[in-house]
């Protein structure tokens, strides 16, 4: 093959290196034609070190054992973490990481591709693409963030650029760390942060890092203001750098490579092979095709990635499209997950200022376990020690018990008066309606479904949302608090869960508002019924759907009647015994259409900027309050976005969490979307966390987190980080009623906060699943000609 490579980074030198290794290891294989084009001469290369993981340095050993001699010999391996902090340094270890030069890197590549015949061009712009794929077999563009083919090619790769509010330059020095650094630093101009490690014997990366306001306010804006030419560093602001961390530099050097302020830029492409008839297939690979925020490892280490596995698809696929079909599968994946992670870690260093108030032990474990793959769990096989000191703190700080996984300690949600209501642990089976309400009634399904996940041992139990009218419901099969009868059959429920177990029980209550009149979710969710629906209302009339509804907009008689109508619910809640009250402003849900912008179109007091589209649900929660005994908290639920741009942001949510907590809110259940069906959601594992994070951290009121969160190692990392007070788990529950008392088992946790009812108490052990190792059964013996007490062979 013709091979032609446009960029001479590490991608674009390993993959022709690996492809032509390849190429010669089949019998009687002839090396492929490969040329790599490479604008910047031989020795340039812009940054210091490059890191790795274990599972990258496997790949590369498995792959060329010669390349990865080459690299091991330049590695600085290092174990642990150091987190500097409001003046103390706390250390993780068992994090295995290796770094180099990324001049040293280059090196060996280029030496390694002259020795399997490849060509190399420095100091040359690759001809036109028009000539490479006329004139080749296949086109391989490494050429970086600023790819100028994927520009040419933007309507098959379409590609999607996000330009980040941080601000950060990437520097060099002589003074050599002896650990992963991380320093967090108060200045006059607000927090910034520093990523430092060791690349060899003389020195280490050291990139600063801050939000684009302390980048101002610091004056940086001001020194970077000008053209820079090709290779030139912003020696102003270094430094200033250089004044700024003269502590930790102690007077060591720094070094500067093109080193200027960068905003982050994460490229995403959908697609990443293009093809044209009677042309050579372009790919996309490294940078080009995708970036990761450095925080959570190296471009360098994702590109070399991406030329391994297109290297071995190449040789293994009986043709290129397929082998370019079959890498662009195989990486995609990989790297979604990866900017996944990144993501995570990119907002949780944006967001780095509502966290400084955090104690340094508990800040370490948030910063270490900011991008979800790292975990409660996972640090305690790398650590121990680390995460035992972790959980003594979190004991101390939540007037716990020593020894207990944070899940399993107890919390309080306040009340105006009295002690207000104490959980033994901080799990909750989140509201899920069921649709199996008799004319608003609950039914044996209710009393067996809350009954047994309260058995089940979670700290609290939450109701369906429970509605307070028979035109307020979603469907006909939604449960009720109108009536007398409806109470009655919520206290059955109730008297269960309180004589049965130790489990606390909590009303949601909300009216469906646009969403109403609607299926049984089997039947169609969301979808109208086909005959006998009745009249829906809003803040405005605007419906969920197409195919929804038009709601009437509510005036002042109606707002008045809804509200008399969810004082009343609140009274017959608390006459079935029920521990907590929540109030329902999530979801596109009658409240929820009120704080949204996008559902809220009013022009009265109960429109326009958060305030107005607050006063109704407000309205109807004060009036709540006033009925509810003031010994029992009460709580409400909040869509934290809309996922739609037009829609609620992230400082209206903290608005609205913050009048709820002013009106006497316990905590802010903290859920998003729903409320209409342009959203696009960044769907993920505890997707929604971020919300409940910000709400704890920036206002300090507690929260309750709850979205796709669905192993106990999560709820674990969630609280220790700080980033709620509960976890409410929904799915989880219906896959496992017991999901919080084998939780305990799997953690080896026996304690106060795991509860077994009397008579399961036998059920504690995990059962036994049968015999996975030692001596073979004796008939798989005699088949094999084993031995056994037979000497017969088994014959067919």
């Amino acid at each position: 093959m013709r091979i032609a490579v446009i960029g001479g980074g590490p991608g674009g030198l390993y993959f022709s290196a690996l492809t032509q290794q390849l190429a010669t290891t089949r019998p009687g294989g002839l090396p492929h034609e490969i040329t790599v084009w490479e604008r910047n001469a031989a020795d340039d290369t812009f940054g210091f070190g490059v890191v790795f993981s274990d599972e990258t340095l496997g790949g590369i050993e498995h792959a060329d054992p010669a390349v990865f001699a080459q690299m091991q010999r330049e590695f600085a391996i290092w174990d642990d973490i150091d987190v500097h902090v409001a003046g103390e340094v706390v250390t993780s270890g068992g994090h295995a990481f290796a770094a180099m030069s990324r001049r040293r890197l280059l090196e060996i590549l280029q030496e390694r591709c002259r020795e399997l015949g490849v060509t190399v061009h420095f100091r040359s712009e690759a001809p036109d693409i028009d000539e490479l794929t006329a004139s080749h077999d296949l086109v391989v563009a490494a050429d970086g963030l600023n790819s100028a083919v994927r520009r040419r090619y933007a309507e098959t790769f379409r590609p999607s650029l996000d330009v980040r509010d941080c601000r950060y330059i990437w520097l060099g020095t002589d003074l050599v760390f002896d650990a992963f650094k991380f320093y967090v630093c108060q200045t006059p101009y607000g927090v910034m942060q520093i990523h430092g490690y060791p690349y060899d014997a003389t020195g280490s990366t050291f990139i600063v890092e801050m939000t684009s306001e302390v980048w101002r306010r610091a004056g940086f804006e001001e020194l970077a203001d000008r053209e820079w030419a090709p290779g030139e560093s912003d020696e102003k602001s270094i430094a200033l750098v250089r004044e700024l961390f003269s502590d930790i530099l102690g007077g060591h050097e720094v070094m500067a490579n093109n080193s200027r302020w960068i905003s982050f830029t994460t490229v995403r492409n959908e697609h990443w092979v293009h093809a044209e008839p009677g042309r050579a297939s372009v790919v996309i690979l490294g940078d080009a095709a995708h970036t990761a925020h450095f925080s959570i490892g190296s471009g360098t280490k994702l590109a070399m990635e991406d030329a391994l596995a297109l290297a071995a698809c190449l040789h293994e696929a009986p043709d290129t499209q397929t082998a370019l079909a079959t890498y662009e599968e195989e990486r995609k994946a990989v790297v979604l997950s990866t900017q996944r992670a990144a993501q995570a870690s990119l907002e949780w260093f944006e967001n780095l200022g509502q966290y400084v108030h955090q104690e340094p032990t508990q800040f370490a474990f948030n910063i270490m376990t900011r991008s979800r793959r790292v975990t409660y769990d996972n640090l305690r096989v790398r650590d121990p020690e680390f995460v035992a000191g972790c959980e003594e703190w979190y004991a101390a700080h939540c007037d716990g018990r020593p020894d207990t996984p944070p899940m399993f300690q107890p919390v309080t949600l306040a009340a105006p008066e009295g002690p207000g209501l104490t959980l033994g642990n901080r799990v909750i089976v989140s509201p899920m309606d069921m649709y199996v309400a008799q004319d608003g009634v609950p039914t044996d399904f209710h009393l067996v479904h809350l009954g047994g996940k309260a058995l089940g041992g979670a700290g609290l139990v939450m109701t369906e949302m429970i509605c307070p009218s028979a035109t307020g419901r979603i469907s006909l099969g939604c449960g009720g608090l109108w009536t007398d009868e409806q109470r009655d059959g919520w206290k059955r429920v109730v008297d269960f869960v309180h004589a049965g177990s130790s489990a606390a029980i909590g009303c949601q209550l909300g009216h469906s508002g646009a969403k109403g009149s609607t299926k049984l979710m089997w039947e169609g969710i969301d979808e109208p019924l086909d005959s006998g629906n009745w009249d829906v209302v809003a803040a405005s009339p605007v419906a969920y759907s197409p195919d929804n509804q038009t709601p009437l907009e509510l005036d002042r008689a109606g707002l008045d009647a809804i509200r008399d109508e969810f004082v009343a619910a609140a009274r017959r809640a608390d006459e079935a015994g029920f521990d907590l009250l929540e109030l329902h402003c999530a979801h596109g849900y009658l409240l929820s259409g009120f704080l949204s912008p996008v559902t809220n179109r009013r022009t009265d007091e109960y429109g326009g900027d958060v305030a107005g589209r607050l006063r109704f649900p407000l309205e109807v929660w004060n009036a709540m309050r006033a009925v509810w005994p003031a010994t029992k908290p009460m709580t409400v639920r909040i869509s934290a976005t809309d996922w739609v741009d037009d829609g609620q942001s992230l400082e209206d949510a903290l608005a609205v969490a913050s009048s709820f907590a002013e009106a006497g809110a316990a905590a802010i259940d903290v859920s998003t979307g729903q409320v209409t069906k342009r959203e696009r959601p960044a769907f993920g594992r505890s997707y929604q966390t971020p919300y409940a994070d910000a709400i704890r951290n920036r206002l300090g009121i507690p929260t309750i987190a709850v979205g796709v969160i669905s192993s106990y190692d999560d709820v674990n990392s969630i609280l220790m980080a700080g980033r709620a007070d509960l976890c409410a788990l929904g799915r989880a529950h219906l896959y496992d009623p017991s999901w919080t008392l084998h939780a305990s088992v799997e953690q080896d946790y026996d304690g106060p906060g795991a509860v077994w009812p009397d008579p399961w108490r036998a059920g504690r052990r995990k059962p036994q699943t049968g015999r996975t190792d030692g001596p073979k059964p004796r008939l798989d013996l005699i088949r094999s000609g084993g031995g056994g007490t037979s000497h017969r062979r088994w014959r067919p």
